[in-house]
């Protein structure tokens, strides 16, 4: 973060973190309440670590990084935008379009591992055997979040992780305002405009998942899944730059599960605001980075080499699931108009 970009942040979080002194003894300044809590966000260091550099208490700084998050959702909350009319996700459609035609946004979904929440049984337990949180997001073509959904979920099933989330309901009640559907070249099918995902996710009209097993080199179902991969990776190396930077994210948060959805979603939103920053972008995300597509082929990003082996952001497992016709068939459509149009990259 550029230190300009942190005076911006500083300015809109000073109203509300900033306390008075008293006759006992002087507040701890607002500047020293937000490096605190960007030091925590971008290192992960334990609250003990935290107490030998910055000179307070285990409960203060507990206290500091939990009001300063909160803040942050509040001031920041403007960063994380869903398009709001047809002609918003049209645009989106522009930038995936040389990829994946008719794609809006790429969907992913973690398991944020957290410590045993107080008199919780089993309610955040998980498949792997920990206690975690769910977070649910679409990312759009420059890397940036156009939703995400931090939820304290209960203990369902792991195909139920998307059913029961916030954006399942919105898509459900036709509340997204995704354009109507419409013609792909060489296809004379209106065709939706989707999300694409992967195996943890259903497959369904505006759902696009990649056909299970492996398939023959140069086959219809191979070349889907390579393309839906190629537009599916951008979710992916947004992940994986946010654990990169916010290392507090790297092991599992020891907080509970209301203060480390706070923790979360203020990674999420900081993630954007650098994204967006003139200043801040190039440091936040230097060349090469980022994964990038030469001749069809992903070449890796460097923040693949700073991936710990037993992350707190663990993936959604794949579910097994029996596929509706109507979405099928749709996804066959798909890959029939990339077999034709092998020239699309």
């Amino acid at each position: 973060m550029s230190t300009s970009d942190f005076e911006i942040i500083l300015q809109k979080l000073s109203p509300l973190i900033q306390k008075n002194d008293t006759s006992f003894r002087k507040a701890i300044p607002a500047k020293v309440r937000l490096a605190l809590t960007l030091r925590y966000l971008a290192t992960g260091d334990s609250f003990r670590s935290l107490h030998y550099l910055f000179k307070m208490s285990h409960q203060i700084i507990s206290k500091i990084i939990h009001e300063t998050c909160t803040a942050i959702l509040m001031v920041l909350k403007d960063e994380v935008k869903m398009p709001s009319n047809e002609q918003d996700w049209l645009e989106k459609e522009t930038d995936f379009h040389n990829i994946f035609p008719h794609c809006v946004a790429a969907m992913d979904g973690k398991h944020i591992v957290i410590q045993s929440p107080y008199h919780s049984g089993t309610e955040f337990y998980n498949y792997k055997h920990t206690y975690s949180i769910v977070l649910l997001a679409l990312v759009d073509r420059t890397y940036k979040f156009i939703f995400a959904d931090v939820g304290c979920q209960e203990r369902i099933s792991d195909g139920g992780v998307f059913r029961n989330s916030l954006l399942f309901q919105k898509l459900s009640r036709g509340d997204l305002n995704l354009p109507a559907p419409s013609p792909l070249s060489g296809c004379d099918n209106a065709m939706p405009y989707v999300f694409v995902a992967d195996n943890a996710f259903p497959l369904q009209t505006n759902i696009m998942k990649p056909y299970p097993g492996e398939h023959p080199e140069g086959s219809l179902k191979r070349n889907f899944n390579r393309k839906l991969s190629q537009a599916r990776i951008i979710v992916e190396n947004v992940f994986g730059v946010m654990s990169s930077i916010f290392r507090v994210l790297r092991k599992p948060i020891p907080l509970q599960p209301d203060r480390a959805s706070n923790i979360v979603m203020s990674c999420v939103l900081l993630h954007n605001f650098l994204r967006n920053s003139k200043t801040s972008n190039n440091l936040y995300i230097p060349p090469g980075f980022l994964d990038r597509i030469e001749n069809d082929e992903v070449i890796p990003g460097t923040w693949r080499n700073e991936q710990p082996v037993d992350s707190a952001l663990r993936s959604l497992p794949a579910v097994a699931r029996r596929n509706a016709s109507t979405p099928s068939n749709i996804r066959d459509k798909f890959a029939q108009v990339f077999v034709s149009h092998n020239t699309l990259n």
